[in-house]
């Protein structure tokens, strides 16, 4: 067939009547000139018009490129600007775009040595919890004293000559609390937290011990100076053999009556780890706190979140209000500002969500944390989370009856994806999804990105992907976590998400309910003190004030709600 329509145009133009004759318009009579003209120009008219839509559509197809322009952010804004081919993509406009979270985050970085400072935000949807004024000109004055008094600053080296004194004479230009690494990942970005918000309490300098790898996973928060404690610190040595009997140990020197009220000491330690006495947890005293604030510097061990206690001091209480006037974002807005993953660790976060997560509909996380002891999977875990899912409807039952399966037109995507030391959990899901369809016609990926085995605080790697994990559960639409983690108390925080929590199994027995909806998403604070600082004697401080309730996972831990 000729496909040349100029060609079709020229040739003679022949039509049929109701006896099936071929006429030709060139032997008609003159009088038929006017009808056969009105037709040979409609049909050029027709013939026209479906040449340049032809032409239009060429056109649309290969010049729709994007402009390099507007490739700002590398890879991260190619997903959300190229993302037309994936409907649940969110187009964010350069303009609505607000890498700085509210002010949360201090300008003026190199953006390419820390990718995900400014990154992360494109790749979750906005939060909903705007950081107060009063914190954003917190953080900026905190950041001027941080470059005032951090490392190799005149003021810090002056500080530094007093840990060889056992008193001091006045006060210096600068106090310090001195963070010691300690613990698995989860505990340590949450203890973090906690002395941050100490130092912002208490006008100091966070300085922070190393540890094994605190440098390789998290960028420098502050502009302009280090958070890092300098290798040369003159303690650093003594940190790991710290503890409730060592020589400084606040709680170790009131039980034994050891402190001077009339003079400063040159250093204090602070124990408030999980085991800590009854005298270590006068920290928590709001006249205790009143000796604390003579001494220059402040050496603090913890494994908590004990951000909630600390709302239950008098002396903090107008101030925490002023900075969180919704009480309970303490840990989401001081884990954006403060946890940016480095490079080696958001090319994990990125890579990964690109492969398997970007293009669903909806993305569901499961975190499963299991303290039964034995090699896992379990299958009373395995029942805990079917019954949590489906009952809450974020997955969808199976049909078993294939043949009366549901087909959908444009079927949803669901994206799960499940963290755990076991790969037995996700594997389970896996095979109930491929082997039948669901209830409700929707596809379901499972996907997760490692199995490590058990956990391994003190290799580099494997804290690398755990870091990489809680950020991509911090991702998903909705999430489910286990009973007493750190690590889901992390992702759930850094998301501003309400998690579904899984209960724990007592005798290897899937409780009933298998979960519930947290009340905030707040960390729970798992070794609170149950003291009455006034009275002297024993109160459940879980029922001071509305705003610190007892946690959903452990009954007698603390949260802010």
């Amino acid at each position: 067939m000729d496909q040349n329509p100029y060609r079709r145009r020229s040739s003679p133009i022949r039509t049929t009547t109701s006896g099936s004759k071929s006429v030709n318009f060139s032997e008609l009579l003159p009088m038929k000139y006017l009808s056969s003209g009105t037709m040979k120009l409609t049909r050029t008219f027709t013939t026209c018009l479906i040449l340049f839509s032809v032409l239009v559509a060429f056109s649309v197809i290969f010049n729709h490129h994007p402009s390099d322009s507007n490739r700002i952010m590398g890879f991260a804004e190619a997903r959300v600007l190229d993302g037309g081919a994936f409907s649940n993509v969110t187009k964010i406009d350069s303009n609505d775009f607000d890498k700085l979270l509210g002010g949360l985050l201090a300008s003026g970085f190199d953006e390419g040595s820390c990718l995900s400072r400014y990154q992360a935000a494109l790749y979750r949807k906005p939060s909903p919890y705007k950081p107060s004024p009063y914190l954003v000109s917190k953080l900026r004055n905190y950041e001027t004293l941080h470059k005032k008094c951090g490392p190799g600053t005149e003021s810090y080296k002056e500080a530094l000559k007093k840990l060889d004194q056992e008193h001091i004479d006045g006060n210096g230009e600068c106090k310090y609390v001195v963070w010691v690494s300690f613990s698995g990942l989860g505990n340590r970005i949450l203890s973090l937290a906690s002395v941050f918000l100490y130092a912002l309490l208490t006008d100091r300098v966070l300085l922070v011990d190393r540890g094994k790898d605190m440098d390789d996973l998290f960028c420098e928060p502050f502009p302009g100076m280090s958070w890092l404690l300098p290798l040369d610190f003159p303690m650093t040595d003594q940190f790991d053999g710290l503890n409730q009997k060592s020589s400084r140990c606040y709680g170790d020197m009131v039980k034994n009556q050891a402190l001077d009220t009339e003079k400063t000491l040159s250093y204090l330690y602070l124990h408030l780890i999980h085991d800590y006495g009854d005298y270590d947890k006068m920290f928590f005293c709001e006249g205790d706190q009143k000796l604390m604030g003579k001494v220059p510097w402040l050496i603090v061990k913890t494994d908590n979140y004990f951000v909630p206690s600390l709302w239950l001091i008098p002396g903090f209480d107008d101030e925490l209000n002023k900075l969180f006037p919704q009480k309970a974002t303490v840990f989401h807005h001081l884990g954006r500002y403060l946890f940016h993953p480095t490079n080696q660790v958001w090319g994990l976060v990125t890579r990964y969500y690109e492969a398997y997560l970007s293009h669903a509909d909806e993305k569901i996380g499961i975190q499963v944390r299991v303290f039964d002891v034995g090699a896992g999977p379990f299958q009373h875990v395995m029942d805990q989370i079917s019954s949590c899912t489906q009952k809450e409807k974020l997955l969808p039952e199976v049909d078993k009856l294939v043949e009366r399966s549901r087909q959908v037109r444009n079927p949803k995507h669901k994206a799960v994806l499940v963290t755990s030391l076991s790969s037995g959990y996700s594997e389970n899901l896996k095979s109930m999804y491929w082997e039948y369809p669901t209830s409700t016609g929707e596809i379901i990926g499972v996907h997760q990105p490692s199995q490590e085995g058990y956990q391994q605080t003190e290799k580099k790697m494997h804290n690398g992907k755990a870091l990489a994990e809680m950020y991509l559960l911090s991702l998903t639409d909705n999430l489910v976590t286990s009973a007493w983690s750190t690590f889901g108390y992390v992702a759930q925080g850094l998301g501003g998400l309400k998690p579904w929590i899984l209960y724990k199994p007592e005798n290897r027995t899937a409780p009933d309910p298998a979960c519930g909806r947290a009340m905030s998403m707040e960390p729970c604070f798992h070794a609170p003190p149950f003291y009455d600082c006034k009275a002297k004697t024993g109160i459940d401080t879980g029922k001071l004030v509305p705003h610190v309730r007892h946690c959903e996972d452990m009954s007698w831990g603390l949260k802010l709600v």
